[in-house]
């Protein structure tokens, strides 16, 4: 195995991670599949890195994923004006705003910060 230097290395790399996926670990075609993973992430965080997290869209997820509505969002971020000027993207998150839906909604810092 060598590291995966171009699409075409990447591509064939995809295509034996799926014929290896689901193998049982601890055997020769697990170690395989785990090197592969390894390279093929690389050359992913090279060649196709992820822009930064958007605090907007993380909140938003998360309060469908919790069914969540914007009233509810107030006993993190404050008055209803307030949340909707941080959903319109109006107003940045303050500090002590983060570190309540860190805790209470279990969002990342990093997609909070942004």
């Amino acid at each position: 195995m060598k590291p995966i230097k171009n699409e075409a290395a990447y591509q064939e790399a995809l295509r034996r991670i799926e014929v290896l996926w689901g193998v049982p670990p601890d055997t020769p075609e697990g170690d395989e599949l785990d090197i592969l993973m390894v390279l093929a992430e690389a050359y992913e965080n090279k060649h196709y890195p992820m822009p930064p997290a958007d605090p907007v869209n993380a909140i938003l997820f998360q309060m469908d994923q919790l069914e969540m509505d914007r009233k509810q969002l107030q006993k993190f971020l404050g008055p209803s004006s307030r949340v909707s000027d941080v959903l319109n993207r109006k107003r940045n998150l303050s500090l002590p705003q983060i570190k309540k839906l860190h805790k209470e909604m279990n969002i990342p810092y990093e997609c909070l910060i942004g």
